[in-house]
């Protein structure tokens, strides 16, 4: 099948690789199969149901690498599931009794797309197999790659995902003028609140980035000015198991000596017991339209800051929130070099007609490929047992006792 149409669309949270991913796309169109027409779907699944889209002229495919210096998505995002009739309904995106699918599926027919690549995470990427496999069972050709977007570097069984080392690198400059706030009362506890849903990877990722930082300064102690009490104190990510009793007491000691705590704390870690919590208070969290918790509605950091606040004798507490500094950054020079390998892959997938997720296959030697749909898979846990993460709670006095998994 000759590909004369490919179409764009980017989906689900921000990550700092969005941006750059569709410039990558565009360019590398352009350099290898020129006469291929490109138009991207606006705010993702949303704008497909609704047949709003951007055609992708030629002054834009001139200028498509200054895409490359900023974050965010000039195409835009939203979080549409097509396969939950009842939410798309409601929205006003399909009328009652149309089936998403096909809605979709019909302005594809209709826009003449050959190709569709999807940039999202694993929610992003397998509604695309859906769409995918509904528009083959009726007779249909449309080849679809996807590339992997998370910050939470969480897709099953991708080593990399796009966005990721950008994101790690923001929480921790996000951090470093978060944590200058420890001197701006006695006894201060501060809670750096990182995103990822069931992986602790850039929690994790954050913390390292951000004692690199620290490695960097030079101290005034006689003055107060010491690393002991701009170091990170605690590690907390879903992958660990936490005895808040045992930690408070290792961390009181570190409020008695230093006067302040520092916590880096994974947005889900502890949030089953926070759910548990809410619903047998017959307040049960808000979901969205995939069925994940709204977890900005819970607020595990202020969970977490009430546990240890009066445990450790704190007179002030801050909780505070890198996700959306960080999820909307221009990629870093890691990502970019990342992004570069995936798009070029993504287009000669594409043009061969091999559909599938691009990403360093874990499964199969981390060689670069376009991997199966049905192996595609979301939170993936972080390996606590990976050396660099031991080091990092070893240097500050933290357990690592793995979470238990029933």
């Amino acid at each position: 099948m000759s590909v004369r149409r490919v179409a764009l669309l980017t989906a689900g949270g921000f990550a700092p690789c969005l941006s750059s991913a569709v410039g990558g796309l565009i360019e590398r169109y352009t350099e290898i199969a020129p006469d291929v027409e490109i138009i991207a779907y606006e705010h993702g699944y949303y704008g497909l149901l609704r047949g709003d889209k951007i055609v992708v002229d030629a002054e834009t495919r001139k200028n498509a690498g200054i895409l490359h210096r900023f974050g965010g998505s000039p195409i835009g995002n939203s979080r549409v599931k097509l396969t939950n009739a009842k939410d798309c309904v409601k929205r006003g995106l399909v009328a009652e009794g149309q089936d998403p699918l096909q809605v979709a599926a019909e302005q594809l027919k209709a826009d003449g797309v050959d190709v569709l690549h999807t940039i999202g995470g694993d929610d992003t990427n397998t509604t695309a197999a859906d769409l995918a496999a509904y528009l083959a069972d009726n007779g249909y050709g449309l080849t679809v790659v996807g590339l992997p977007k998370t910050i939470d570097n969480d897709v099953v069984p991708i080593r990399q995902s796009l966005g990721a080392w950008t994101a790690a690198e923001e929480a921790a400059g996000f951090a470093a003028n978060i944590i200058g706030e420890h001197r701006s009362g006695p006894r201060m506890l501060i809670v750096h609140e990182v995103m990822g849903r069931h992986c602790g990877w850039l929690t994790a990722a954050a913390a390292v980035e951000y004692r690199k930082w620290l490695d960097q300064q030079q101290w005034v102690p006689g003055i107060g000015l010491t690393r002991e009490r701009w170091d990170v104190h605690a590690v907390f990510v879903p992958e660990l198991a936490i005895d808040i009793d045992a930690e408070a007491e290792r961390l009181k000691a570190v409020m008695d000596t230093q006067g302040n705590v520092n916590i880096f704390l994974s947005e889900g870690a502890g949030m089953h017991e926070i759910v548990e919590q809410l619903t047998a208070a017959g307040t049960p969290p808000e979901r969205d339209p995939f069925g994940h918790v709204k977890l900005d509605t819970i607020n595990p950091g202020q969970w977490f800051a009430k546990q240890f606040a009066e445990k450790l004798g704190a007179e002030k507490v801050m909780v505070q929130k890198s996700g959306y500094y960080s999820r909307a950054a221009a990629a870093n020079a890691e990502d970019l070099r990342l992004i570069k390998s995936m798009t070029d892959l993504a287009v000669e997938c594409a043009l061969r007609g091999e559909a599938g997720v691009i990403g360093h296959d874990e499964e199969r030697g981390d060689v670069l490929r376009a991997i199966e749909f049905p192996r595609i898979a979301g939170g993936k846990a972080f390996d606590v047992s990976q050396p660099w993460f031991g080091e990092l709670l070893a240097d500050i006095g933290q357990p690592l006792v793995p979470a238990s998994h029933e």
